[in-house]
Parts: structure tokens; C-alpha cells; sequence
């Protein structure tokens, strides 16, 4: 008995010192963190509004951290493959996402995801919102919001408009018009930005939500016209731009937002200077001026507020989604 007690206490005690060990190791790689190159995953492919906006803000973070910040694109699911790829990913902070709107509304629109949206991510930071504006064909004799409204009225399914991804905010934004306004707009759906402004200006559709900065020369060249912002406030791109929710639609909103993830389990220290390094390059003068260009602006927060935010933008998106009726299972 009292050598089992013997080392019953020995054993313990080589717990203790191990355990310890490993919290000391692990408080000083969080002190030294990064002590590595850092990999930024993308939920797009080149060339894409979140892909521009990533390698802006991997380029600051990486002056900022003194470790490169590589960018590895992922498009593909409307963003699950990116996504799936940070959930598997080791929680120390070496592995983060940059992810978009698509993170709120792929869980109404998937039956089941390869990864739990809540438990498995651990917010950082959102990082800008982009604004999607309402554009017609120049033909469809409407100047305004309320005149659409009222062509969709007297003509149920008779107006067409071009979405991309399902699930993307020319998709929902549209919904959620449809949806606040009772009126019956068909979707025609294409692949990709590209492919709708080309529609929309050869009037095989009559209306199109689109990102702004896609959006802007065209409307500069009078290819299409602008009916409203779905953003809550009026850019400062375009200030004579009313917003859909003053044009007859009170509460309508419909951002792009872009912000930082990690895998759940990533060390808290680490979150929090994460967070920190983003609110502090995002007000940067010159990336801040970069991100305007793109029609983006900064928009940061504390991992608690950017958690609530999702949450916020999930339950909305999770109505218009049972509204539209879209499933893509």
C-alpha cells in the first residue's frame, strides 16, 4: 500500500511538471507569436472582391507582424471548401479566413455543412463592408425604387433579375426586396459578376443587385442605371445615391461584410492580437484610401461583437432564405 502511494504521488507529481511544462511552452510561443509565416485562407478565387480585399490586408499584416502572410485560394461551395479547410486547421493562430456575407447564409441554405458555422470558429475581427447597389437596364422606365415597385405590382413575374452564387447578395438582396415589398421578380441565375452586368446591359434581365466596385463604370459609361444602395447609410461614392430602405422599403439592408476567422481552441492571447493588429492597420490612412478605391470601407470590432454580428446577420438571412424557398442540398 505504501509503495503504491509512493508512486500514485510520484505520478502526480510528473503530472504537475508536465502540465506545467506545457503551459510555459505554450505562453511563451503565444509572447513570441507570430514566429512563422501566417496562411491566410480565402473563401474566393483570384481576382474576386474578397480575394482584393484579402491580399490588402495580408499585405498591411505582414509589414505589421514581421511574418508574411500567404494567401491560399479557395473558392469553391459558395465558400464551404474554404471554410471546412480553417476548421481542420491546428488552432495556433498560423491558419486564418477571411471570410464574407456567404458565412451567414450557407447554414439555411445547407441541410448539413461539413463543420459547425458556431462552435468551430473563433471571430477576429470583421474587417470592411461593401455596398451592393440596385441597377436597372436603362430601357425599364423606372427612375426610382417605389417605380419598380410598382412595375413588379402590376406585372407579377414578368421582370427578371440576374443573380450569381446562390446564396451571394445579388441572390438575397433581391429576395429581401422581394420579400419586404410582396412583389413576384424571377431569378435567372449566373455565374459570376461578370456574367450578370453582361446581361443586365444587354437587357436579358431588368435588374441586378451588384458590389460597387463592379458596378461603378458602368453607370459612369450610362450602360445601367442605379436606383438605390442597400447599405442603410448613402456612400460617400455616391452621396446622391438614395438608400433602398429611404426609397420606400424602411429597414431593408443589405451589406457585404468581410472579416477574420480562426479555428475554435485558437489561444486567446493570440485572438486578441490578431484583433488588435487588424483595428490598428485598418485605420492606416493608405489602406484605408485603397480599400475606397474597391468601393470597400474599414469597418472593425472585438471578436464579441463580430460574433454577435454574425449571429445577427444568420437569423436574417435564415428568414429571406425560407422566403425565397432556395435549398442547394
Amino acid at each position: 500500500m505504501r509503495i503504491s502511494a509512493v508512486l500514485l504521488g510520484s505520478s502526480c507529481a510528473l503530472a504537475c511538471i508536465v502540465s506545467a511544462a506545457a503551459e510555459l511552452q505554450s505562453s511563451v510561443s503565444t509572447q513570441s507569436y507570430p514566429g512563422k509565416p501566417i496562411r491566410m485562407i480565402v473563401i474566393s478565387a483570384p481576382g474576386g472582391s474578397t480575394d482584393i480585399l484579402s491580399r490588402g490586408v495580408g499585405k498591411a499584416l505582414t509589414d505589421s507582424l514581421g511574418q508574411t502572410v500567404v494567401l491560399d485560394n479557395k473558392p469553391g461551395g459558395g465558400g464551404i471548401i474554404a471554410t471546412e479547410t480553417l476548421a481542420k486547421a491546428p488552432p495556433d493562430g498560423y491558419t486564418i479566413l477571411m471570410s464574407n456575407t456567404s458565412h451567414s447564409v450557407l447554414p439555411s441554405l445547407h441541410s448539413k455543412l461539413p463543420y459547425d458555422p458556431v462552435k468551430d470558429f473563433a471571430p477576429v475581427s470583421l474587417v470592411a463592408l461593401t455596398h451592393s447597389l440596385l441597377l436597372v437596364n436603362p430601357s425599364l422606365p423606372v427612375k426610382n425604387v417605389k417605380e419598380l415597385i410598382a412595375v413588379a405590382k402590376a406585372q407579377p413575374g414578368k421582370l427578371n433579375y440576374a443573380s450569381g452564387t446562390t446564396g451571394a447578395s445579388a441572390h438575397f438582396g433581391a429576395e429581401l426586396l422581394k420579400m419586404m415589398a410582396g412583389v413576384n421578380i424571377v431569378q435567372v441565375p449566373y455565374k459570376g459578376t461578370a456574367a450578370q452586368l453582361t446581361a443586365l446591359i444587354a437587357n436579358e434581365v431588368q435588374m441586378s443587385f451588384v458590389t460597387m466596385p463592379s458596378a461603378l463604370p458602368h453607370i459612369a459609361a450610362g450602360r445601367l442605371r442605379v436606383l438605390a444602395i442597400g447599405s442603410p447609410q448613402r456612400s460617400k461614392a455616391l452621396p446622391d445615391v438614395p438608400t433602398v430602405a429611404e426609397s420606400g422599403l424602411p429597414g431593408y439592408e443589405v451589406i457585404n461584410w468581410y472579416g477574420v476567422l480562426t479555428p475554435t481552441g485558437t489561444p486567446k492571447e493570440i485572438v486578441v492580437k490578431l484583433n488588435s493588429e487588424i483595428r490598428r492597420i485598418m485605420q492606416i490612412p493608405d489602406v484605408k484610401e485603397r480599400l475606397a478605391v474597391q468601393g470597400a470601407e474599414t469597418y472593425t470590432s472585438s471578436p464579441q461583437e463580430f460574433r454577435a454580428y454574425i449571429k445577427s446577420e444568420t437569423d436574417k438571412w435564415a428568414k429571406v432564405v425560407k422566403f425565397s424557398g432556395a435549398r442547394v442540398d
